[in-house]
């Protein structure tokens, strides 16, 4: 048994930089079946209630390397990948121009999120008939409230586009700064219902991962598209960044509850309580800021450019 394992020890050392290469490089077949097996397996277990069999174990080891064979290939063909989608795209016109033209990109943008925005609420009322749950119905209004917003920015845009009228799209900052404030109170009302009904979002399996890596991604970005549209000085397109973030601190709000009901169970209602409250005391206190500053600016611009004007 000793003479076993020295040579493998031995047989290691010496081919060790080939064995890796085969075990993170291996063929794209082999990447698509250890991804299926190992988030097949791992949904399994969590559906059946195998957590602490030796089966979840084999299933954790198996996510785990499909995830690294995962991330080892896209780091080593992304930049390969990027620029060769990036070609493709720039030698659209509408490519080339959403990629150049920040003013049609946020155009672009602004009906994506609006689409978004109502999707959300068709599915949240439908959620509220069907379950018949209050819950559902302020999680529907919140959506409802967005989409106003953004419906009256896509509005502007297409009338008057952006960058032309300093005043009008000041005017229209100071109203979504306004409605922001009224959409504070809707999730006012979602984190008491979190509270005291313990209503809240579950996911199951993989798919609080997922939406915990999307989350965290979508509040990044809009922090980092807050700071870098101001140089474009265009309330239109501030407005809009920080509708979107103000959207994104309500995911990672929900992400909370999520994450507390699947892994601090054993914590308690009292810890769940305390965690919400803080959570979402510091959400509302960040919405409000931002509608205080969006009207307050917006009101002090407008009186300075009329000002000039006289």
């Amino acid at each position: 048994m000793k003479e076993f394992f020295s040579g493998i020890l031995a047989y290691w050392k010496k081919n060790w930089r080939r064995i890796l290469t085969v075990l993170l490089y291996p063929p794209v077949w082999v990447v698509i079946l250890a991804t299926l097996v190992g988030s097949g397996a791992t949904v399994a277990v969590f559906l059946l209630g195998w957590e602490q069999s030796p089966i979840a174990a084999v299933a954790y080891v198996g996510t785990f390397y499909a995830l690294t064979v995962v991330i080892v290939r896209c780091i080593k063909y992304f930049p390969r990948w990027y620029r060769s989608g990036k070609d493709k795209i720039n030698a659209n016109h509408y490519g080339n121009l959403f990629l150049s033209d920040v003013h049609f990109r946020t155009t672009v943008t602004l009906y994506g999120s609006l689409a978004i925005s109502l999707l959300y609420v068709v599915m949240n009322a439908f959620s509220c008939a069907y379950y018949r749950t209050a819950w559902f119905g302020i999680l529907a209004g919140y959506y409802a409230i967005l989409a106003i917003m953004r419906f009256l920015l896509v509005r502007y845009v297409g009338r008057v586009g952006i960058g032309t009228d300093q005043i009008s799209e000041h005017r229209r900052s100071r109203l979504c700064g306004i409605i922001l404030l009224t959409l504070n109170l809707t999730l006012t009302g979602a984190v008491l219902m979190i509270l005291y009904q313990d209503k809240g979002y579950e996911y199951n399996g993989m798919l609080i991962y997922v939406m915990a890596a999307y989350t965290f991604y979508i509040t990044t970005h809009s922090i980092i598209d807050i700071v870098k549209f101001r140089k474009y000085n265009s309330p239109v397109m501030s407005a809009t960044k920080r509708i979107n973030l103000s959207a994104a601190l309500v995911s990672m709000l929900a992400l909370e509850t999520a994450m507390i009901s699947q892994f601090g169970a054993e914590s308690g209602p009292e810890f769940r309580r305390i965690m919400v409250a803080a959570t979402g005391a510091g959400v509302s206190a960040v919405v409000i800021v931002m509608s205080v500053f969006m009207i307050v600016t917006a009101t002090r611009a407008i009186r300075k450019y009329k000002e000039k004007e006289r």
